[in-house]
């Protein structure tokens, strides 16, 4: 019995040396110091063995034991250490090499142009105001000329917010123009007024390449003693020159507007064709970019202004169409698609 447990422990340090993870060192442990290994045996036996017999094979088979559990925690230690060290080997780090630069934001295409406009127009002495997103009915439409009988809503599709007064109706909404701004502006400051109002409005329609529900705008108004067509004209023009470019063709045709009489729209010559007619303009050779026009006398009335006294012009784009005419952006969906390929660009 004694030289079973002499050989066991030989044959257990012989194996325990070739050992190189933990998981053959898990098997190795209970191959000989678990319940059912031979070492285990030989000590739940000894009861069965006389008593100078059982003395000395129970204290070779603890001493054995012993050693073992010994010879166990020290290589335990020694995976443990080695595992460390090539963990560190592969976590090193260089201090001699140059620093991983950090990926450096930029302004989205349409926060720029946004900037761009703004830029322009208080160089013409022009203030930037905003306004409410969430709006009352009476500033998106009725104060603007267009009652609830008016044809001109059904051209905005408009997304109503749900808060009804004891009469039933909705009278909030998220805005469908910038142009609400200017109700509140005619209302709140008096002349002379020269004002931008950027800001997002909401269309309740599906999207498209021209189209989205949510997409940028900016109204511009100038309330004063003695504001003529001619005003507007130069503005607009002026505007045109700095933003297209001083060879881009422009054109004024009529066109209706409810807050405005008489109400014109102005056109660039295509950026695409040169103004031979393409796709882009329909084969006109010009694309639309602003409505504008006298502001309509019984707006400023609504606002505390006599009509006699002060005449005003407005105008109002929108932004998103800008870049795609600058760029030839044929999708104005890319610009909220978040492609970090197409941002880049910019």
């Amino acid at each position: 019995m004694l030289n079973q447990l002499e050989e066991l422990k030989l044959n257990a340090l012989q194996e325990l040396e070739s050992i190189n993870t933990v998981k053959e060192l898990e098997s190795w442990r209970v191959r000989y110091l678990g319940k059912k290994s031979n070492l285990t045996k030989v000590l739940r036996s000894l009861a069965s063995l006389p008593l100078e017999e059982r003395k000395l094979v129970g204290a070779q088979a603890n001493q054995v034991k012993v050693d073992l559990e010994d010879s166990l925690r020290q290589k335990e230690r020694v995976l443990q250490e080695t595992r460390l060290a090539v963990s560190a080997k592969k976590e090193r780090i260089d201090v001699t090499l140059p620093g991983r630069p950090f990926p450096r934001g930029r302004l989205h295409p349409i926060t720029q142009t946004l900037y761009e406009i703004c830029d322009i127009f208080v160089s013409m002495g022009f203030q930037v105001v905003e306004g409410p997103e969430v709006e009352w009915d009476y500033y998106n439409f009725e104060a603007l000329n267009i009652p609830k009988e008016h044809p001109a809503r059904d051209t905005m599709s408009t997304s109503w917010i749900h808060f009804e007064t004891e009469s039933g109706e909705n009278p909030m909404l998220l805005r469908t123009h910038t142009t609400s701004v200017t109700a509140r502006i005619i209302e709140t400051m008096r002349p002379p007024i020269r004002v931008v109002e950027p800001g997002k409005v909401y269309r309740y329609e599906a999207s498209d390449a021209t189209h989205t529900p949510m997409f940028y705008q900016i109204d511009g108004l100038v309330v004063d003693k003695g504001i003529t067509m001619s005003e507007l004209k130069g503005t607009l023009y002026e505007f045109a020159r700095r933003f297209f470019g001083e060879s881009r063709k422009i054109r004024f045709r009529c066109d209706y507007f409810p807050f405005v009489e008489p109400g014109v729209e102005m056109a660039i010559e295509c950026l695409v064709c040169d103004g031979k007619g393409c796709r882009l303009c329909g084969n006109t050779g010009w694309i639309e970019i602003l409505g504008a026009g006298m502001t309509h006398p019984q707006v400023l009335q609504r606002g505390g202004l006599d009509p006699e006294v002060y005449t005003s012009f407005a105008f109002g784009m929108g932004i998103d169409r800008l870049p795609m005419l600058r760029y030839q952006i044929d999708d104005t969906r890319l610009f909220y698609s978040s492609d970090l390929r197409f941002l880049r660009q910019f």
